[in-house]
């Protein structure tokens, strides 16, 4: 489809034109993000966190390249001296360093999360857009194993036992797991060899992640964006050019967001840290409660509801439905049977999708605090909501539920109201409601 507002790419300069003859990247990101990519004209805020996302991985890189020019990986006390003395007091504007990646990471899972909960309740998923999905959610694991392994480079008490707990679930794993383990730590226990390939694996990561959003970008680009109607690009009404209307709109979000990040690197640096990682790691001193970042708190709740053997031992079970509950998103352009993408024109799917969110926030407060029995439970049932939301609700919701009327085109949903008069009026009970309600999403 072609589009009148579209310009082709013109070198303005002799230079440029020299360039571009021989090597055509300016084209290549103006077709990308420039005047000639044609977006949706309906989206909301909700589509800047995307790259607000790229922003925070530009500042941890930048930030983490100049942090690991004066970090020493050495567990004799070398890297807790050089993160709590060289860089926070010897190193120009060090503290401003370390406390902006520190809480980049934070901030980075923030918006990462935003973003992952806009695709679920809109249907971001949803054919033809699974690659850009799964893709998304590689980068979130890579972003887990980055951030876990940078959490262990300070080498106080909380990194080296998180070090310590977070290894030791390979060992669940009968016949592998041990070997496993030994392996990831280079040693039985956190030593110099495991501080010094987390040092190399965590300073590596970021760039591969770099080169899997580049991936995702690019099978976005195919396909385009998804919106908040879920219905497909009909004409040239639905579009408006990336630059200069998105770029405009990014920026100044983008700046308060970032104005946000600094009020907390400036004013409460150590609000979302732990007090104990100030502490140099000793390997004969147990934390009363050792707990991973915030970030991980879900993850580790649903770990933790798994108190007792059943077949396999507890451990085991918990470390499995750890790692299914990342796994299983994986699986949601096939277990959502619903032919209509976005959560606006599914009341019942809304309902539940609240819930979920709900659901979330509850594992994280589970996760965070140290077990007790009332906890423990609390977890446990919100552990089996979490799993029964995405294999058993979700897929009956989509058979069961009567959608609301689609519009027929962007335009119509932005000029005219959400529920077009135009949109097939008889979707909510003739028969052939669900065929012409698949026509519409697509």
């Amino acid at each position: 489809m072609s589009f009148s507002w579209a310009k082709p790419y013109e070198p303005k300069t002799a230079l440029s034109r020299w360039i571009d003859d021989r090597l055509p990247l300016p084209r290549l990101v103006y077709g990308a993000i420039g005047g000639g990519y044609p977006v949706p004209g309906n989206l909301n805020y909700f589509w800047n966190f995307g790259v607000l996302a790229g922003i925070f991985l530009t500042i941890q890189i930048v930030t983490g390249i100049v942090l690991a020019m004066h970090f020493m990986a050495s567990a004799d006390g070398g890297a807790f001296t050089s993160v709590n003395q060289l860089i926070m007091r010897d190193v120009n504007a060090g503290w401003l360093l370390r406390y902006a990646h520190m809480n980049g990471a934070s901030f980075f899972f923030i918006v990462t999360y935003i973003h992952i909960f806009r695709g679920l309740y809109y249907g971001s998923y949803k054919a033809p857009r699974e690659l850009v999905w799964m893709l998304g959610l590689v980068i979130y694991l890579l972003m887990m194993a980055t951030a876990f392994m940078g959490y262990v480079l300070p080498w106080g008490q909380m990194s080296y036992w998180g070090a310590q707990v977070i290894t030791g679930f390979f060992s669940a794993f009968p016949l592998v797991g041990e070997p496993i383990r030994v392996w990831l730590l280079g040693g039985y226990a956190p030593d110099q060899a495991t501080l010094t390939r987390f040092f190399s694996l965590h300073y590596l990561l970021p760039f591969v992640i770099a080169g899997v959003v580049v991936l995702h970008i690019w099978a976005l680009h195919i396909p385009g964006s998804n919106n908040p109607t879920g219905v497909s690009v009909k004409n040239e009404k639905d579009t408006l050019p990336f630059h200069p209307f998105y770029t405009a709109k990014d920026g100044w979000f983008a700046g308060a967001f970032l104005t946000l990040f600094m009020v907390v690197t400036y004013f409460a640096p150590d609000y979302l840290g732990h007090p104990d990682n100030y502490i140099p790691a000793n390997p004969l001193s147990t934390p009363a409660h050792i707990v991973p970042e915030w970030y991980f708190w879900p993850f580790y709740a649903i770990l933790k509801s798994f108190t007792v053997d059943f077949i396999l031992p507890a451990k085991l079970w918990g470390v499995l439905a750890m790692f299914s509950s990342i796994l299983l998103l994986f699986l949601l352009p096939w277990l959502d049977t619903s032919p209509v993408r976005s959560g606006n024109y599914r009341p019942l799917f809304k309902r539940f999708f609240w819930l979920l969110v709900f659901d979330v926030i509850i594992l994280g407060w589970a996760g965070g605090f140290p077990p007790s029995p009332k906890l423990v439970a609390i977890g446990q049932a919100a552990t089996i909501y979490y799993f029964l939301h995405f294999l058993v609700i979700l897929p009956i919701i989509g058979r069961i539920e009567t959608p609301l009327p689609l519009p027929d085109s962007i335009s119509s949903s932005v000029l005219h109201g959400e529920a077009a008069e135009s949109a097939p009026a008889a979707i909510a009970k003739t028969p052939g409601a669900r065929s012409t309600t698949t026509k519409a999403a697509q």
